[in-house]
């Protein structure tokens, strides 16, 4: 356990020792090898934690996947929410923004399918093309085994962090085109979230307005949108999606914080952005996702 004394205020960091569940199941998304990969990238690794940061950073993701967590059963709401770790689209953040994410959405009743996409970039193609050809198909697959994993079909969000906040606002705005060829059967389902939770999103933005593959609509699902004001990533990109969902009539909440900085997640800080999830959750029940069936 590690134990933080910040202006007098001690925090427990739990997640050093206490284990995240294991996933009751994991999916390859393909059969076969994944769209465009040629076997370039080097076999999948865990890179070292970078310096004062413990964070499990994995790349050289061939061989995307879901891995389903499931909530206690006397709490299970039937929502689900597909998660989407951040790392730049050249790693994946597979505690700080994935699985510690999945105990969160178990805690409050809600199944977790946490998105293991291709990564780094690859040459050639735009950062999000095989990231979103997961994520559409991921969402499919989720819809495809709903009554399996006892989810309701029409309450599957999708929650992403940073890179992965991209990753879910283009999911949740190109779900009328596929972007890559359907395979299957599974491939006739809807790929749109119902819901979508964007915390510090990335790369929304080309200059000042919405970049061109994050087309809001009025179909666009209702959005959650967390920011600090001094990442360095500009809240900006938050505060431009929120006004889109508005001019666009889709309902929308957002909060940007004065600290906290990039890359919080879940854990405990000495600032108000550590309430997020709270105030997520409330969301969450105001808009009924959270009622139990």
């Amino acid at each position: 356990m590690k134990v933080w004394c910040l202006g007098g205020l001690f925090l427990l960091f739990l997640s050093t020792t206490v284990k995240s569940a294991e996933p009751s199941v994991t999916l390859r998304l393909w059969k076969g090898i994944a769209p465009g990969e040629t076997g370039a990238i080097g076999a999948e690794e865990l890179l070292p934690p970078r310096q004062g940061k413990p964070v499990q950073r994995l790349s050289n993701v061939t061989v995307p996947t879901i891995s389903l967590y499931k909530p206690p059963v006397d709490k299970a709401t039937g929502a689900a929410v597909l998660v989407c770790p951040g790392g730049g689209y050249n790693i994946l953040a597979m505690d700080l923004e994935g699985t510690e994410v999945a105990d969160w959405l178990n805690s409050i009743g809600v199944t977790a399918i946490l998105l293991k996409y291709r990564v780094p970039r690859r040459q050639n193609l735009p950062k999000h093309q095989a990231p979103l050809q997961d994520a559409q198909r991921a969402m499919s697959l989720v819809r495809a085994h709903a009554e399996k994993w006892g989810i309701d079909k029409h309450r599957i969000g999708i929650l992403g962090f940073s890179a992965g906040g991209h990753l879910s606002a283009a999911t949740s705005t190109n779900f009328d085109r596929r972007h890559y060829k359907p395979m299957d059967a599974h491939d006739k389902l809807s790929c749109r979230p119902d819901f979508a939770v964007l915390v510090y999103p990335a790369y929304l933005l080309d200059g000042a307005s919405l970049a061109d593959e994050i087309r809001v609509s009025k179909k666009t699902p209702p959005t959650f949108l967390v920011h600090a004001g001094n990442d360095r990533i500009s809240a900006e990109n938050s505060a431009r999606f929120y006004l889109a969902l508005k001019q666009a009539g889709v309902a929308g909440e957002l909060h940007i914080y004065a600290s906290g900085g990039h890359g919080f997640g879940l854990r405990p800080t000495e600032f108000a952005c550590s309430n997020w999830p709270k105030r997520c959750e409330a969301w969450l029940r105001a808009r009924g996702l959270l009622e139990k069936p």
